[in-house]
């Protein structure tokens, strides 16, 4: 279904009402264009969010859909009472409900961000971000023993991005360590991570799409031939099987999957 707009309209970030929706959405085979409209806090705000969503009406043809997570009545008052678009209002479906059974009213509060960024939970969640920055790519042996979580693997098998995943959305602090050639000669792990093997976390991936994802990076070179990348697989396979560290393949699977898989594994 093509020429359609979801617009994600939040008196904060965006983000919640952005993930819920995306959630929704992908149950349907539909690839509308995506607007995020934070910081709507005030009625002269959500009259500029409504302009734009009404001329997206009219210049789409269908009516947009619109995800809202706003919690000031004023800001929502505008916005039910002049939108062309399918207004879906998150917070206000689940929380007249929450209030009724937990016999209590709710805060509607604006986006709580400022009691977050003061919290111990937002101050670990920073720190190791930067710890994961620091360990990334084998970058560093110091402080090793800190990692929640080791990640090893060929070059190109998914560390970084999963290891920088799990430091933004859990607090965890990865490091991650690409196999070399070095360690397929000795055909043994880098003898740093030995120690530390209750951590560790193999990532493995097909030999065919690690040969694509190299590529292109470096298209034409020995380090994205396939043959390359079926020895380098196999070795790295063997070794996590002599070191008895379980492993995963990446190869169809999203950052999301392999971050709570990894956690289900060694109860993170």
């Amino acid at each position: 279904m093509s020429h359609r707009t979801a617009f994600f309209v939040s008196d904060g970030t965006g983000i919640t009402a952005e993930t819920f929706a995306k959630a929704l959405l992908a149950q349907f085979e539909i690839e509308p264009r995506r607007v995020r409209l934070p910081f709507i806090d005030d009625p002269d705000k959500a009259h500029q969010a409504l302009r734009q969503i009404n001329h997206a009406a009219e210049v789409d043809g269908r009516r947009p859909l619109v995800f809202t997570t706003v919690v000031n009545p004023e800001v929502l008052q505008v916005l039910h009472g002049h939108c062309k678009g399918m207004l879906i209002d998150m917070f206000g479906t689940f929380i007249a409900p929450l209030e009724l059974e937990l016999g209590i009213k709710s805060n509607h509060r604006v986006g709580r961000f400022s009691d977050v960024a003061k919290s111990r939970e937002y101050h670990d969640r920073m720190e190791a971000i930067n710890f994961t920055l620091d360990h990334d790519d084998g970058q560093t042996d110091r402080d090793l023993a800190q990692s929640d979580v080791i990640l090893v693997g060929v070059s190109r098998s998914g560390k970084t991005p999963t290891s920088l995943y799990l430091a933004l959305q859990f607090g965890l602090k990865a490091s991650n360590y690409p196999l070399i050639p070095e360690d397929f000669e000795r055909r043994q792990l880098p003898p740093q991570l030995l120690a530390h093997k209750k951590k560790l976390f193999g990532l493995t991936i097909d030999a065919q799409r690690l040969s694509e994802i190299r590529h292109e990076r470096r298209p034409n070179s020995r380090y994205a031939s396939l043959e390359n990348c079926r020895y380098e697989v196999a070795e790295a396979e063997a070794m996590m099987r002599r070191t008895g560290i379980r492993n995963l393949s990446t190869t169809s699977k999203s950052i999301e999957e392999i971050a709570t898989l990894i956690r289900q594994e060694l109860d993170l």
